[in-house]
């Protein structure tokens, strides 16, 4: 990759550093696409070592949860209680497209990567998602329930509920999460 095409996908992916999601972190400030992409990817590392994804390309999860948010330097982001499925399209064929100008080897590898995460068609690709639906339900519950809208009640319960059935682990982690958000919403009550 010359230095130039380097600099032009890094300046391009550096935008998710100021556009921003709808939750808010722990001190106030609204998150980041960047912030939630890195919370990610570090949460695939973390776990790489556990026993439950001992058979499973962790390296592969870990470039899903680093590139699967990247069109949205490109629309923004839109809550998932507001994104339709057209918005969804859109923001998949601003990333394609952007992803058909990089160089090779490039554009084969992350092109494989969006097409299996789309589709969910691998395991890896539904332990990615899982680990996205689970970072944002972690984010939300260290957030203020002041920044919290009244439909996030009942949503932050099911969000994602599905995507759970990849893995023991991960419904298992999604039933402490789910305690933390009931006691975090009876203290409001």
């Amino acid at each position: 990759m010359k230095p130039d095409e380097l600099l032009a996908i890094l300046g391009q992916a550096g935008k998710l550093k100021t556009t921003y999601r709808h939750c808010f972190l722990e001190a106030g400030r609204q998150e980041s696409v960047a912030d939630h992409s890195f919370r990610i990817a570090l949460f695939a590392m973390l776990l790489s070592k556990e026993e439950a994804f001992r058979n499973d390309d962790m390296d592969r999860v870990i470039r899903m949860c680093l590139i699967h948010d990247l069109g949205e330097a490109f629309t923004g982001d839109i809550p998932s209680f507001l994104k339709t499925d057209s918005d969804a399209d859109k923001e998949d064929r601003i990333l394609d497209h952007w992803v058909d100008t990089f160089p090779e080897p490039q554009r084969t590898e992350w092109q494989g990567l969006l097409s299996e995460m789309n589709a969910l068609s691998t395991r890896e690709a539904r332990i990615y998602k899982a680990i996205d639906k689970l970072e944002a339900l972690i984010s939300h519950d260290e957030s203020d329930l002041s920044t919290w809208l009244p439909l996030e009640y009942d949503l932050q319960l099911t969000y994602g509920q599905e995507n759970m059935e990849v893995s023991p682990y991960f419904q298992e982690l999604r039933e402490v999460i789910d305690a933390w958000t009931r006691r975090k919403t009876a203290a409001e009550k």
